[in-house]
């Protein structure tokens, strides 16, 4: 039986390729066109886990997934930080002046900015995923449309790629996360954890929570606050550490757990900066 990996986007997209580099080119795609569909597939069990972007170096944390997360109880098995290329791709034996329109989520369009100033004779359209569109250029035969996408979307659909590595920023990179809905077996070798807390609104209650970290030796990575949608002005803190000794951290999950008025862990596991 093959794996059934969800992702959010299409074959041949940055999730997929992160699929790849953790279970192998031979699993079953389950491909999912918003992040909301694929929770759904992880919850009634049509797929084992999903690939998850949490954050990218220039666009920030992408917010609703640590709520996504949180709400439907999923667990945080592993992570990647994958570097992000963008590469203009299309039909064999075309050139860039053969090119007239580039089809593109508005993120990659936004980041390969600069690469289209230098050529106005091409109509940027705004589509739904890179990847699903470099499927379509290659179904349809689309002459003279071509598509930004990772290579393997060229590799996959058979497509030409005409420039490569046209985004502005060339050190971009997004974070992806693995997640499924049991609850993984305890494992001492792990050195990341995710956590969740909600705190009294008074002052010094989250500076006592950090100090807590830093006793225990723990390295906070990321913290990002949600307000609670039932109580207004009440907020929730989503926090990623590391540390080198297991024990320590048990320590300090122990400890806010008594401090917080909630307090979850969203996942321990291997630091994807390795």
């Amino acid at each position: 039986m093959k794996k059934v990996v969800a992702i959010q986007g299409a074959e041949g997209s940055n999730h997929h390729k992160v699929a790849i580099d953790f279970y192998g080119k031979e699993i079953q795609l389950s491909e999912c066109m918003s992040f909301d569909v694929l929770v759904d597939n992880l919850l009634d069990k049509s797929a084992e886990v999903g690939v998850m972007a949490l954050e990218n170096t220039i666009a920030g944390s992408i917010i609703p997934n640590y709520a996504l997360i949180d709400n439907s109880n999923l667990h945080i098995i592993d992570e990647e930080y994958l570097n992000i290329h963008h590469h203009l791709m299309a039909l064999p034996n075309q050139t860039l002046k053969d090119i007239k329109e580039v089809w593109s989520h508005p993120m990659a369009l936004l980041q390969c900015k600069e690469f289209f100033k230098q050529h106005p004779h091409i109509k940027l359209v705004e589509d739904v995923d890179t990847a699903e569109v470099a499927k379509r250029i290659a179904k349809h035969n689309l002459k003279g449309i071509a598509a930004i996408a990772p290579k393997i979307a060229a590799e996959i659909f058979d497509l030409e790629i005409i420039e490569d590595e046209i985004q502005t920023i060339k050190d971009n990179s997004t974070r992806f996360v693995i997640v499924q809905t049991d609850q993984p077996a305890i494992n001492e070798n792990v050195n990341k954890a995710s956590l969740k807390f909600q705190l009294d609104h008074k002052r010094g209650s989250l500076a006592a929570i950090l100090n807590v970290l830093s006793d225990c030796k723990m390295n906070l990575t990321k913290i990002q606050s949600l307000p609670v949608i039932e109580t207004p002005w009440k907020y929730s803190f989503f926090v990623d550490i590391t540390f080198e000794d297991y024990k320590q951290y048990k320590k300090a999950a122990s400890i806010l757990e008594i401090m917080a008025e909630e307090f979850k862990v969203l996942g321990t596991y291997k630091n994807g900066r390795r």
